[in-house]
C-alpha cells in the first residue's frame, strides 16, 4: 500500500483526502500542463524564427527549453491554487492535486522553483528582456488570471489571455533583446484568439463552471450573449492574423494561409452565433488548428527564406 500524508486544508469538504508521500515523475509532468506547454513552445519558437537576426542554435534551444519550463511553472501554480475547484469539475478532477497524486505544498514548491530557475537562467542564456517577459507571463497567469480574475469576473479570459499570448514575444526578444511592433502583432493574434477559443469550450462545459461558481461568460451573461461575443472577437482575430503579411514581415504564402484559415474560423464563429448544433465544439477544435496553422505558416516561410538566402 502506498504511504500517504495528511493533506493541507483547502476549505472544501470534498477536498479532504490523502496524498502520495512519494509522487511519481509523471505527476509532476502533468502539473506542467504539457499540452498547453507544447503550444507555448511552438509559438515561442516561431517568434524566434520570425525575429530579425541570428541566435546561436545551442543557446536558442536552451532558451526554448527554459520558456517551456516557465510555462510549466505557470501550470503548476495554477493547479495548486485551483485544486479546490478542480476536484469538483469533471474535466479537471483527474489532475495531480485533486486526484491525490501530489500534495498542494509540493505543487506550490515545484511551481515556485521552476519559476525562479526558468527566469534567471533565461536571463543568462538569452537576455534580460526575454527573462523579464517570461517573469511577467508567469505572474500574469498565476496571480492576475488564476488568483484574481478567474473567480471574480467574466472578463477573466479576455484579460488573462495575455499570459498565453506572450510566448512569441518572448521568443522574438530572445533573439533581438527588444519588443517591437511585429512581436506585439504576434502577441495580438493569440490575445484576440483566446476569448472565442475558451468561450467555445465554456459553452460545452457550462454546468461545470456553474457548479464551482466560476463566472465564465455563459454562466454570467448567458449562452446567447456568449455566442455574440465569440463572433465579435472572431471578427477581430482574423484581420490581426493577416496583419503580418500587410506589415511586410510575412510573405504571400503566409498571407494566403492566414486568410484561408481565418475565413473558415469566421464561418464556424457564424455557426456558433446562429446556434447550430455542436458548432461550439467544432469552433473549439478548429481554433486550435487555426492558431497552429497560422504560426506554422509563418515559421515554414521563414525557414524556406533562410534556405534560399
Amino acid at each position: 500500500m502506498t504511504d500517504t500524508v495528511t493533506p493541507v486544508d483547502q476549505n472544501s469538504a470534498s477536498y479532504q483526502q490523502a496524498y502520495r508521500a512519494m509522487p511519481e515523475a509523471r505527476d509532476f509532468i502533468a502539473l506542467m500542463k504539457p499540452r498547453v506547454m507544447s503550444l507555448v513552445v511552438f509559438t515561442a519558437f516561431v517568434g524566434m524564427l520570425a525575429a530579425p537576426g541570428d541566435m546561436n542554435p545551442i543557446l536558442a534551444l536552451a532558451a526554448i527549453v527554459l520558456i517551456a519550463v516557465g510555462a510549466g511553472a505557470s501550470g503548476a501554480l495554477n493547479m495548486w491554487y485551483d485544486a479546490d475547484i478542480d476536484v469538483e469539475m469533471k474535466r479537471t478532477a483527474s489532475r495531480p492535486v485533486p486526484a491525490g497524486n501530489v500534495s498542494p505544498g509540493d505543487a506550490l514548491g515545484f511551481g515556485v522553483v521552476l519559476s525562479v530557475a526558468s527566469v534567471v537562467l533565461l536571463g543568462l542564456v538569452a537576455n534580460v528582456t526575454s527573462a523579464a517577459l517570461l517573469a511577467l507571463t508567469i505572474f500574469f497567469y498565476a496571480a492576475v488570471y488564476t488568483m484574481w480574475l478567474k473567480r471574480r469576473t467574466p472578463q477573466n479570459i479576455v484579460i488573462g489571455g495575455a499570459a498565453g499570448a506572450f510566448p512569441p514575444m518572448i521568443g522574438w526578444a530572445a533573439v533581438t533583446d527588444s519588443v517591437t511592433m511585429e512581436s506585439i502583432v504576434l502577441f495580438g493574434i493569440i490575445f484576440l484568439w483566446t476569448p472565442p477559443h475558451f468561450w467555445a469550450l465554456s459553452l460545452m462545459i457550462k454546468k461545470d463552471y456553474e457548479k464551482v461558481s466560476v463566472p465564465m461568460l455563459p454562466v454570467v451573461a448567458g449562452v446567447e450573449e456568449t455566442r455574440k461575443q465569440i463572433l465579435l472577437y472572431s471578427l477581430l482575430v482574423v484581420p490581426c492574423g493577416i496583419a503580418p503579411y500587410f506589415m511586410g514581415f510575412a510573405g504571400i504564402f503566409y498571407g494566403v494561409i492566414s486568410a484561408a484559415l481565418g475565413t473558415i474560423f469566421l464561418v464556424y464563429a457564424f455557426y456558433v452565433w446562429r446556434g447550430h448544433e455542436k458548432a461550439d465544439r467544432k469552433l473549439f477544435l478548429f481554433s486550435i488548428l487555426y492558431l497552429f496553422g497560422v504560426f506554422a505558416a509563418l515559421g515554414l516561410e521563414r525557414i524556406a527564406m533562410g534556405m534560399i538566402t
